[in-house]
C-alpha cells in the first residue's frame, strides 16, 4: 500500500476548515473521510490554533459550530498527528511564528506545506517541501 501524502497545514487553513468549512475544509475531508493525506501538527501550532480560536472575533463563528473552541482543538487534534518538533537552527520566515509551521514540516518529514499566508507562500518550497494554497494542495491529491 501507498504511503498517504504528508501535509502541514498552517494554523490560518486550520482555522478557515474548522470554522467555514469550504475549500479548506476539504483537507480535513482528505484526511478523515477519504484517507488520502496524514496531516501532521507540533505542540507550537496546536497551541497557536488554540490561542486564535478563543480569539473574541471568532466567538460567534466557533458557536456557530455548535462547539467550543476546546471542542473543536480536541476533534482537530484526533484528526491531525502531533511530532516533536526542534526549532530550526536560523530563522527562515519573515514572521517567526510561521517558523513553527516549517519546523513541523521537517520533524513530519512532510511533502507538502499548506498555507495561505503570504510570509510562506513567498518562500515556495522549504528544506524541498513545496509551499502551497489550499487550492493548490487539494488540485494536487486530484491530478495525484
Amino acid at each position: 500500500m501507498k504511503r498517504r501524502p504528508r501535509w502541514v497545514v498552517d494554523t490560518n487553513v486550520v482555522v478557515s476548515a474548522l470554522l467555514w468549512r469550504g475549500t479548506p475544509g476539504r483537507l480535513i475531508e482528505l484526511a478523515v473521510e477519504e484517507q488520502a493525506v496524514q496531516l501532521f501538527t507540533s505542540r507550537a501550532l496546536l497551541a497557536e490554533l488554540a490561542a486564535t480560536l478563543a480569539k473574541k472575533k471568532l466567538t460567534k463563528y466557533v458557536a456557530a459550530t455548535g462547539m467550543t473552541a476546546d471542542q473543536l482543538l480536541a476533534n482537530y487534534r484526533l484528526v491531525a498527528t502531533t511530532v516533536a518538533v526542534r526549532n530550526l537552527d536560523v530563522r527562515v520566515s519573515r514572521d517567526v511564528d510561521d517558523d513553527d509551521v516549517l519546523a513541523c514540516a521537517m520533524a513530519a518529514h512532510a511533502d507538502l506545506i499548506v498555507s495561505g499566508d503570504e510570509d510562506l507562500l513567498v518562500l515556495k518550497a522549504f528544506a524541498g517541501v513545496p509551499i502551497v494554497t489550499v487550492a493548490q494542495a487539494i488540485k494536487s491529491r486530484q491530478s495525484g
